[in-house]
C-alpha cells in the first residue's frame, strides 16, 4: 500500500499509504527523478501547523498526475480516469492552490531551480515577447473570442514572455482580434511588476512604433538606474 518513500506530506503525515499505489501508464504521469523535484516546492499544508483543516487523503503525486492528466489531455475534471484519486478531490486541491497563488509559486520556483542549473542569475534581465492565434472551442463565448486577420484564426491569442531560456515568466490571454502591440501593453506592465531587474525585450516587427516610445515612458527601471530602460524592443 502506498507509494514507496514518497516524500510528499501526504504519504508522511496524512493518509496517503492508505491506499493502493496507481500503475503510471499515462504519457502525463511523472517521473521518480520530476517528483522528487516537484514534491519538495509543494505547497505546505495549514493542517500540519495546526490551523485546521484535515491530513490529506491522497498522496500527492497521485493528485499532480491527475492535474497534468487534464492539462494534457484537455478533459472535463469529472472524466479523470478511474484509476486517479476522485475527481472532486483533485479539483478541490487545483482549486485551492491556484486561488492562494500556489500554483504560480510552484512555477517560480522551478524556473528558478532551472536558470541556476543553467549557471544563470535567478533574475533574469532580458525577455522574449510574442503571440500567438488559437481556435477556440465551440463552447467559448462570444464576448472572449475575436478574429486575427492577420493569422485568419477565429479564437483567442495568447501573449507570452519568456526569459532568454525559454522559461516562461508572463502569460496573458485577450481575443484573437487584439493587435500584439495592445496586448503587449499589459503584459509588459506584469512583466516590470515581477522583475524589475529586466532592462532588454526582445520582440519582432508587430511590436514595433509607438509601443516602443510607451514602454520607455510608462515602464522605467527601477533599483539600478545604470540599465537601459525597459522598452528596447529590437525588430
Amino acid at each position: 500500500m502506498g507509494e514507496d518513500n514518497c516524500p510528499c506530506v501526504a504519504c508522511r503525515w496524512g493518509h496517503g499509504t492508505r491506499h493502493p499505489v496507481r500503475p503510471r501508464r499515462y504519457t502525463s504521469d511523472t517521473t521518480d527523478e520530476q517528483w522528487q523535484v516537484i514534491a519538495q516546492v509543494l505547497p505546505w499544508p495549514a493542517w500540519l501547523d495546526g490551523y485546521g483543516g484535515r491530513p490529506e487523503e491522497y498522496c500527492r503525486r497521485q493528485i499532480i498526475d491527475a492535474i497534468f492528466y487534464v492539462d494534457d489531455n484537455g478533459c472535463k475534471w469529472r472524466n479523470l480516469p478511474a484509476d486517479f484519486p476522485p475527481w472532486r478531490t483533485v479539483h478541490a486541491v487545483f482549486t485551492r492552490w491556484y486561488q492562494d497563488g500556489d500554483t504560480d509559486a510552484i512555477h517560480n520556483d522551478l524556473r528558478d531551480q532551472v536558470r541556476k542549473d543553467e549557471d544563470r542569475e535567478v533574475d533574469p534581465t532580458a525577455a522574449i515577447i510574442d503571440s500567438q492565434s488559437v481556435r477556440a472551442a465551440e463552447t467559448v463565448g462570444a464576448n472572449s473570442r475575436g478574429y486575427d486577420a492577420g493569422k485568419k484564426v477565429a479564437g483567442r491569442k495568447r501573449h507570452v514572455i519568456t526569459d532568454c531560456l525559454g522559461l516562461l515568466l508572463v502569460v496573458m490571454v485577450t481575443t484573437a482580434s487584439v493587435q500584439d502591440r495592445d496586448g503587449a501593453r499589459p503584459a509588459l506592465r506584469h512583466l516590470r511588476e515581477l522583475f524589475e531587474t529586466i532592462t532588454l525585450v526582445w520582440a519582432d516587427g508587430g511590436y514595433a512604433g509607438k509601443l516602443v516610445d510607451w514602454a520607455k515612458d510608462k515602464l522605467p527601471q527601477t533599483g539600478k538606474p545604470q540599465g537601459h530602460p525597459l522598452g528596447r524592443l529590437p525588430p
